[in-house]
């Protein structure tokens, strides 16, 4: 069952760690996305109220706001737990990590558009992504930065608003 799979692959990307509480947010996120596959209607309603106080109870017990229609890649890993809001319209690629207190959202009420997120993308705590913007494969997004516009391939955002660089490739073993 692909069910199973996510949520194996999830706690892999948490180092094995079920305490650890953005593995029980992805938990709970996998469990709602996964409801919708179920025919039966009766049933269906059943597991969607499950969801609704499960994802309650993780919201208020670990901060993170992650609802079922967010599309999120594999090896999505939420480093450190609290104050975490990501939209439904929000979409992560692969290999994301996120931080305490990030905010993928929309820019305007009555814009309900949200960040589309590359692959090896990495957030850090703090930050604020908003709007209708992409950010590219292989980013980073410094601490406490606040994205409003795209971020390309390759680059570095950070600070208040957001500065875009490109990214610096160290290379190993330099003498």
């Amino acid at each position: 069952m692909k069910l199973f799979s996510f949520i194996r692959s999830d706690l892999a990307a948490h180092d094995g760690d079920w305490g650890a509480q953005g593995f029980w947010a992805l938990l709970v996120y996998r469990f709602g996305r996964w409801r919708y596959s179920v025919r039966p209607a009766l049933l269906r309603k059943l597991f969607s109220l499950i969801y609704k106080v499960l994802y309650k109870l993780v919201q208020i017990v670990t901060g993170i706001e992650l609802p079922c229609e967010v599309r999120l890649g594999k090896n999505f890993v939420i480093d450190h737990f609290g104050g975490i809001v990501i939209s439904g319209y929000a979409s992560f690629g692969d290999n994301c990590r996120i931080r305490n207190g990030v905010v993928v959202g929309l820019r305007r009420v009555d814009e309900p558009c949200a960040p589309q997120i590359g692959n090896n993308v990495d957030i850090g705590a703090g930050a604020k992504l908003l709007g209708n913007i992409r950010i590219g494969n292989n980013v980073a997004i410094g601490a406490n930065a606040v994205v409003l516009c795209d971020v390309p391939d390759n680059h570095v955002a950070y600070g208040v608003p957001a500065v875009i660089k490109p990214r610096k490739v160290l290379a190993c073993n330099q003498t």
